[in-house]
């Protein structure tokens, strides 16, 4: 599946707008409101951040070694219900169930190790498709639970899956902090 560039070009957009909100909305916190959990059961926002970091960092895993494969399992597809969220661009909105989080997930040291991990996972990510050569890029990597992605899928799913927890973030930060004003 060759992607064109406009495809490929608003991917990356879209993928740069959302760490990009990550980011931006770092400053809004110290590191103790990072700390807080909304419910006993539940990740602070500073695990929130932990996780997508640690997540989107396995991605860019697998953007680079799908196109280290070149074709390598071009053939070898998505499972349906990837599909689905590939269409609607989105995941569900609602919580989804994943064997490997956890509920003790660490908590960040501070707010510079996630303002570097994030800035890091964006930089890394644009040098990698600012060299991509389209053609070449059709190998696919296998994901644990929706089968294979090449290296676009990977991008747009690293981008959903942040896109989704904001989602989550803005619950924490209505329960936890209704004074803020990081949404518009």
């Amino acid at each position: 599946m060759n992607m064109e560039i406009s495809q490929a070009t608003t991917l990356l957009k879209q993928f740069n707008q959302t760490i990009q909100q990550w980011i931006d909305q770092l400053d809004h916190y110290s590191i103790e409101m990072l700390h807080q959990r909304p419910q006993a059961d539940s990740w602070s926002l500073g695990q929130v951040y932990v996780h997508i970091i640690e997540d989107t960092t396995f991605y860019l895993e697998q953007i680079k070694a799908a196109l280290l494969l070149k074709n390598r399992n071009a053939e070898k597809s998505m499972r349906s219900r990837a599909r689905v969220m590939f269409e609607d661009n989105d995941f569900p909105d609602m919580a989804l169930e994943n064997p490997f989080n956890d509920i003790n997930l660490r908590q960040p040291q501070s707010k510079d190790e996630l303002l570097q991990a994030l800035i890091f996972i964006k930089d890394e990510v644009n040098s990698i498709f600012d060299k991509i050569d389209l053609s070449t890029a059709n190998g696919k990597t296998e994901h644990p639970g929706f089968a294979f992605f090449n290296a676009f899928e990977w991008l747009q799913f690293g981008e959903m899956h942040m896109r989704h927890h904001l989602r989550q973030k803005k619950r924490i930060d209505e329960r936890l902090f209704p004074h803020l004003v990081v949404y518009k």
